[in-house]
């Protein structure tokens, strides 16, 4: 590192520390209008969305330009996630990410080319050394694709803190056009620990009523006790249609703040925590993530700016009160909502649940059960709180509660396969059924005659069974053909239970790179890689499956050596 750099390393770092974002010091990464279809901190399965996923006119294959100098520090190929993704380190002590990448650029591709054969995989992750692939501003790096868990094409853009912590984009000087205000779809009040809304304890659905200015008022509930509220809302920025997420929600209760959320940074570490600040049940039935405007036990979560009371309200009889919510997106559109309260003190009509035939699992502590076939091992703070679980087995399926509530941290579900005699006991797996009643591969581990799978999701698990090799088809060759003109090779895979777990393929001995893109079920060679230097050749293709059925597939093709 010169003097240079590092002095500018260290002044930069002093002016993080001192809570200054350089919003002059990175250009933009694509050279197109700034199109949004996710925003950063956007609700996601799982997680919170880590950056900004930047449009690109429904094509791949536009330039990517590094927005700052730099070097690569990490460079990651899958088949799924990310996809082809690449980290610049820059001097100032940010980094930026850019995924789902159609190839890289220059030396960039060729460095990943290289290794991808020295290692004869196409999945891998390469750190560079330092300055070992230094990047200018402005240089090309590489090229927006489709590739991973992609929807459609679009460059997924982030900017990381020196501790890797993702951060809002916009906070650096990104410019998206946004002159529209947040949409607010539902709200719902809570009632906790007691507490009543309109004579229930389950959360109730107030309705909205649009006000002439824009602004949003609900009906007038009776409450008594611990009452906290949700919201669904989302915003959308101009020249597009998708509903991407907000910037900050703030409420007040009587002019008193009670709760206020910021997206503008997290941690990876705690970004599950998502399904504990979203009603999880209602969006697994609804499919839409109430916001929770209170914190309850067992969330970390730092987007939580500000709250009083842990963002919840004690309602008193007789006592008339406002309850306001603020939602604002990054330019300061604002959408608000007035919750008129009347304190009354009333009894609840919602019916007392029967739990006399669920297993009661206490969130805290690690829990055991042993129900027909089946050991279920539930750890400390696997769940978010104490519940009821309703679990039952019938012959070789485990009917594993529904999937209402979220789990945290990995679950085991065992079963013991040691009474069938004859069956290939290596082909068996437990798979989790859909919602055809079809089961679809968990990743199972055999020790004996026990089969473990691990699992964070609840739902009908089952014993199953794969015998069936996986099937191979040429797409855009046939067998003896002559191929001069052909750019590729391309091949078709498929397996109908367990799924693909590794495939190699080689031409007259030596190893081919294949791209496989699981959403077309295709293998794709490109003749660009030099490897086919002859023209009779025999490609052999060998796909193996998740529980170790295998196929060979080969041909001959012959090619004009150009």
């Amino acid at each position: 590192m010169t003097r240079f750099y590092f002095v500018l390393a260290l002044l930069c770092s002093i002016n993080i520390a001192h809570g200054q974002i350089p919003e002059d010091y990175f250009d933009n990464p694509l050279e197109i209008p700034l199109i949004l279809s996710g925003s950063f901190g956007e609700l996601r399965s799982n997680h919170f969305h880590s950056g900004l996923d930047i449009k690109t006119q429904q094509r791949e294959g536009i330039p990517v330009h590094a927005p700052a100098d730099g070097y690569i520090s990490r460079i990651k190929v899958a088949h799924y996630g990310y996809g082809k993704a690449l980290y610049i380190k820059h001097p100032n002590g940010y980094s930026t990410v850019y995924a789902h990448l159609q190839r890289y650029a220059g030396d960039i591709q060729d460095y990943v080319k290289k290794n991808q054969y020295s290692k004869e995989t196409f999945e891998l992750e390469l750190f560079p050394e330092v300055n070992q692939i230094a990047v200018s501003k402005g240089d090309i790096i590489g090229y927006t694709g489709n590739t991973g868990s992609s929807g459609g094409p679009h460059l997924h853009y982030e900017i990381r803190d020196a501790s890797s912590r993702p951060m809002n984009p916009m906070l650096f000087g990104v410019e998206i056009p946004d002159t529209k205000a947040p949409i607010v779809t539902s709200v719902f009040a809570y009632p906790m620990d007691g507490g009543i809304v309109n004579q229930s304890t389950e959360p109730v659905k107030l309705r909205l009523i649009k006000q002439k200015d824009g602004t949003y008022n609900t009906e007038k509930i009776s409450a008594s006790g611990k009452i906290g509220f949700g919201v669904v809302s989302n915003d959308q920025q101009n020249g597009a249609s998708n509903k991407n997420g907000l910037y900050k929600i703030n409420t007040t209760y009587n002019g008193e703040e009670k709760f206020e959320v910021f997206f503008e940074k997290f941690s990876f570490s705690e970004t599950r925590f998502l399904n504990r600040y979203i009603d999880y049940g209602y969006f697994k039935e609804n499919k839409s993530r109430i916001q929770k405007l209170f914190r309850e036990p067992n969330n970390p979560l730092s987007i939580i700016n500000y709250e009083n009371n842990n963002g919840f309200i004690d309602v008193e009889n007789g006592f008339e009160a406002n309850y306001n919510i603020s939602l604002k997106d990054f330019k300061g559109n604002e959408t608000t909502i007035s919750i008129p309260i009347m304190g009354v003190t009333e009894t609840s009509n919602t019916p007392v649940k029967n739990t006399a035939d669920l297993e009661y699992v206490q969130a805290g502590e690690a829990t055991t059960l042993n129900i027909g076939k089946f050991t279920v091992y539930i750890p400390a703070k696997a769940l978010y709180q104490n519940e009821y679980l309703d679990i039952k087995v019938s012959g070789d399926t485990l009917y594993f509660h529904n999937d209402n509530v979220p789990i945290h941290k990995n679950i085991s579900i065992s079963i013991d396969i040691s009474n069938y005699a004859g069956t290939d006991k290596d082909k068996m797996f437990i798979g989790r059924l859909n919602w055809k009643g079809q089961p679809y591969y968990n990743s199972t581990r055999r020790k004996g005659n026990v089969l473990t799978a691990r699992t964070r999701t609840f739902g009908d698990y089952t014993l199953a069974v794969d015998t069936i090799a996986p099937k191979v088809r040429a797409i855009n060759f046939k067998d003896g053909q002559w191929i001069s003109k052909n750019n590729t090779l391309k091949v078709k895979i498929t397996d109908d239970l367990s799924g693909i777990s590794k495939y190699r393929a080689t031409i007259n001995g030596k190893f081919i790179l294949m791209e496989y893109n699981y959403k077309k079920n295709v293998l794709t060679y490109d003749f660009d890689d030099e490897i086919v230097s002859e023209s009779d050749n025999n490609l052999k293709l060998i796909v193996t499956d998740n529980v170790g059925n295998s196929t060979t597939f080969e041909a001959q093709f012959f090619r004009k050596n150009i």
